[in-house]
């Protein structure tokens, strides 16, 4: 009985050490190596080198002169600690108080349009509450308003979006989307030339 205790012991320290520690941190080295940036976060940086926000959780943009991300139902907005959806269904008559209350915000913000060019994506948040990216046409929507918050030509700020339109993920995985905190950042650097 001794000799069994012994082998599980010694079985249990290998196995601790192989599937604990050595296996934990052979994943991390290759996560490291081979995708770096995401596995440190996706961190993006700004014009002066310091990290302003991850390519992976949104942010909040209200002011005219950016583009704006979903609506977020995390926490307190955009929190990645509580992160989830609002769980309110199509027929919840508090998410469609919600929804057309955001239409009219994005209306009043973006004079000319009627309700019918609002994409849906602008009214209502993902399922994870933290989506970072925008539809092509979520952006084409906001051009106008950018361009004449920051008194630049709509076409060169159109420009802009076709740039950071990224593409479907192995050319059939998704749908093009645009990275609402790089392109605002752009803006940034764009205005600032």
């Amino acid at each position: 009985m001794l000799i069994d205790l012994r082998r599980g012991a010694v079985a249990l320290l290998v196995f601790t050490v192989l599937v604990g520690l050595a296996y934990p941190l052979a994943m991390f080295g290759v996560g490291q190596v081979a995708f770096g940036g995401r596995a440190g976060g996706s961190l993006v940086r700004g014009a002066n080198g310091q990290v302003v926000g991850s390519g992976l959780i949104g942010q909040a943009f209200d002011a005219p002169r950016y583009f704006w991300g979903r609506p977020s139902a995390a926490g307190d907005g955009y929190d990645a600690g509580a992160s989830g959806a609002s769980n309110l269904g199509p027929t919840s008559q508090t998410l469609a108080d919600t929804v057309r209350e955001r239409v009219d915000a994005l209306l009043a913000a973006n004079p000319g349009r009627t309700a019918a060019d609002v994409p849906a994506e602008l009214v209502t948040a993902s399922g994870s509450g933290l989506d970072p990216h925008i539809s092509p046409a979520a952006a084409e929507f906001q051009v106008e308003r950018v361009a004449a918050a920051r008194r630049l030509d709509p076409e060169r700020v159109r420009e802009l979006v076709r740039q950071h339109t990224q593409g479907r993920d192995l050319g059939f995985l998704g749908e093009p989307r645009v990275n609402v905190l790089q392109l605002n950042l752009a803006l940034d650097t764009l205005s600032t030339r």
